[in-house]
């Protein structure tokens, strides 16, 4: 009998005709020590001879000089481009256009040294150009590697842009642990988010339609579950913790793959962040990493779910009552003072979805009644107590609250509000809203403990 793919390792997974998932792109991959001296390797198997390095400034020294020595001991022609600005990349169009108008056309492939930022603006820069891209990591710290989506700033809004996922991942442990603890934290914080993701794909398949596959969500637990067994080892940089704590990112991004979206992987947790990365845009002020802000993200949707909706029934009555009392004027008002100069896109996201209708938040009451049980059962089968995350949080010295983060109670309020109406994604606080218990979630929501 075939494995079942979360049976499967990264290997196993790109192997033409391994399972009947859609292919996601990954040909070449490769982790361990010393394994930066594979990327000619890999190169031949995509059939590629000049690759167009991308590194920023600190990825330059982290694994640039390595990728470059090793390029140049194989006799492989490259170019190379180093992102020209100081401090912290945002991948928005500032850096994409950067990046494409200094690409040299002679090469056929673009490879990122990097992580978060630097791998998906490579991806989405060449997609545009209709190459291919591969990526070396330099930390463990996020599971974008192997998803065909980028993580991006479009007009001010963080968005996930799909395109094409890298063909060859390369994670050297040489490289890979001498990255700062805060982005070993980070990787451990974007993990931790997979709880409540898998969480609310269920119940989005119950409430909102979201196509679910059971076999990408149980790949994702396990993944998950290799990150966590091993957390207490990875800020010793033990080579072995290092090599599993990336394939179980890589392993989180291939499920996104496969599923076509962010949803095995992302949730109100990670909307949090983008709220708090927005808001920093706009504040021009730097925020904490992605990852950082994620693991806060996730111990307050659990704060939700514990304090909220441990209900053996839905209160119908209460939550028609707060949608008859639903005022288009007021939400518009709050829109414009959370969102800024990018309100007018979140009220375009709304016109095309109808979020707010009273015939569609019906709908979706009425499935949320008629499955409550099952709902009740996807949050005891996937979530974590609020305590446990908590405590792994601290044991890792990671901040734990927005106010860790430098945010105020307002600040977590308003990433509350805002987060079902960022994009068109079922969200927990989306569930909120729909049984009337939003706005007294935002006005209890711990911010400093």
């Amino acid at each position: 009998m075939s494995k079942r793919i979360c049976e499967m390792t990264v290997e196993e997974l790109i192997q033409p005709g391994a399972h009947s998932y859609k292919d996601c792109g990954l040909r070449y991959y490769a982790v361990g020590k010393g394994v930066v001296k594979k990327v000619p390797e890999a190169l031949s198997v995509l059939g590629c001879k000049r690759p167009f390095v991308v590194m920023d400034h600190n990825t330059l020294e982290a694994g640039g000089k390595k990728v470059m020595a090793v390029l140049e001991a194989a006799g492989i022609p490259y170019a190379s481009f180093v992102f020209p600005f100081s401090g912290h990349i945002e991948p928005d169009e500032m850096a994409v256009g950067s990046l494409t108008m200094a690409m040299d056309p002679t090469c056929d492939i673009l490879l990122a040294v990097g992580s978060g930022v630097i791998n998906d603006c490579c991806k989405v820069a060449a997609h545009a150009a209709g190459k291919p891209s591969m990526v070396v990591g330099t930390a463990p710290s996020m599971d974008g590697y192997a998803s065909n989506s980028g993580s991006m700033i479009q007009n001010r809004v963080k968005v996930s842009l799909y395109n094409a996922c890298p063909q060859a991942i390369i994670g050297d442990t040489d490289i890979l642990k001498t990255a700062p603890d805060i982005m070993l934290k980070a990787g451990i914080g974007d993990m931790l988010a997979k709880y409540v993701a898998v969480c609310e794909w269920r119940i989005a398949s119950m409430v909102h339609g979201d196509p679910y596959d059971e076999e990408i969500a149980e790949l994702v637990r396990r993944a998950l579950a290799k990150i966590v067994a091993l957390s207490d080892k990875l800020l010793a940089r033990d080579d072995e913790a290092i090599a599993a704590v990336f394939d179980g990112l890589v392993l989180s991004g291939l499920s996104m793959a496969y599923a076509g979206n962010s949803r095995p992987a992302s949730g109100l947790d990670h909307y949090f962040s983008h709220m708090w990365e927005m808001k920093s845009l706009r504040e021009g002020t730097q925020g904490d990493l992605h990852g950082i802000q994620v693991a806060v993200g996730t111990q307050l949707a659990l704060w939700i779910f514990e304090n909220y909706l441990t209900m053996d029934k839905i209160d119908v009555d209460r939550a028609n009552a707060a949608m008859a009392a639903f005022s288009t004027e007021h939400w518009e008002q709050e829109v414009r003072r959370i969102f800024g100069n990018v309100a007018p896109e979140i009220l375009r996201i709304e016109a095309q979805t109808g979020k707010n209708d009273p015939v569609g938040h019906k709908k979706r009451l009425d499935l949320i009644v008629a499955n409550w049980p099952e709902i009740r059962q996807a949050m005891k089968d996937e979530l974590p107590s609020r305590k446990e995350i908590i405590d792994l949080m601290r044991r890792l010295q990671m901040p734990v609250t927005p106010a860790d983060l430098g945010l105020t109670q307002k600040d977590t309020q308003d990433a509350l509000i805002g987060s079902r109406d960022l994009r068109d994604k079922y969200l927990v606080s989306s569930l909120m809203w729909d049984i009337g218990l939003l706005d007294e979630a935002v006005k209890h929501i711990p911010y400093d403990a």
